[in-house]
């Protein structure tokens, strides 16, 4: 089985390596963390690689994983997995992400722990949807004080131009697939978000906790805030 594993990308850019599950077999998966925990033990630091992610991984891939590294951390809410299981002590700046509701939650989970591992701190504020808009407008001190915002929302992606109207830090949208058929499983929120009047929004695809909380922890990375709240 021939996997390619970019062993040196956490010397080579701080973060590393993340092994998307979703299309792969569970024995794939279980061969990457094979992989990884030999050349941890070969080098002789676990955490000297960085933090390996396993990404949109079922209770099938998340079993074979474990069975190589069984002390992975796992979020079945998140469908990931961690190794080493410990965040890196954070650095630079907070990272908020929002969640508009409990469906999309997977998501929120997915870039909130992405971010973490990879070394921010990280709050969350859960289920503050625009239906109700009180629940958004209650935790401004909260959003003012966040260094990036990610905001998963799907319907009609509307909570992302009332949060970034709200706050000086830049917000990363993650448009979520959930909502009912004229959504179009995320067309609408994505493009909605895309056409954000509030400036500082950047957009990444569908369902893309990962990029998501990848970008932020990237944006909140020591001696790359410019304009945050905690400048």
């Amino acid at each position: 089985m021939e996997l390619n594993l970019d062993f040196d990308r956490h010397a080579r850019r701080g973060y590393a390596e993340a092994v998307y599950c979703e299309s792969k077999t569970p024995e794939q998966c279980q061969h990457a963390a094979r992989q990884w925990a030999e050349r941890a033990r070969r080098v002789g630091d676990d955490s000297a690689l960085g933090t390996l992610l396993f990404t949109r991984a079922d209770d099938t891939h998340a079993r074979a994983v474990l069975a190589e590294l069984p002390d992975a951390l796992h979020d079945p809410v998140a469908r990931m997995l961690a190794w080493p299981p410990t965040p890196p002590e954070p650095t630079g700046g907070r990272v908020l992400v929002v969640c508009a509701g409990t469906s999309d939650l997977p998501v929120a989970r997915e870039a909130a722990m992405t971010a973490r591992h990879l070394g921010r701190r990280v709050e969350t504020l859960n289920d503050v949807g625009v239906a109700g808009l009180h629940r958004i407008l209650a935790r401004r001190e909260a959003l003012e004080t966040a260094d990036v915002i990610v905001v998963v929302a799907g319907m009609e992606g509307a909570l992302v131009p009332v949060v970034a109207g709200l706050v000086k830090a830049p917000v990363v949208a993650v448009p979520t697939s959930v909502g009912y058929g004229a959504t179009f499983g995320g067309v609408t929120a994505l493009l909605s978000m895309l056409s954000s009047c509030a400036p500082g929004v950047g957009v990444v695809n569908i369902d893309n906790g990962y990029g998501a909380g990848h970008l932020a922890a990237q944006i909140a990375a020591v001696g790359a805030l410019s304009g945050g709240a905690n400048d």
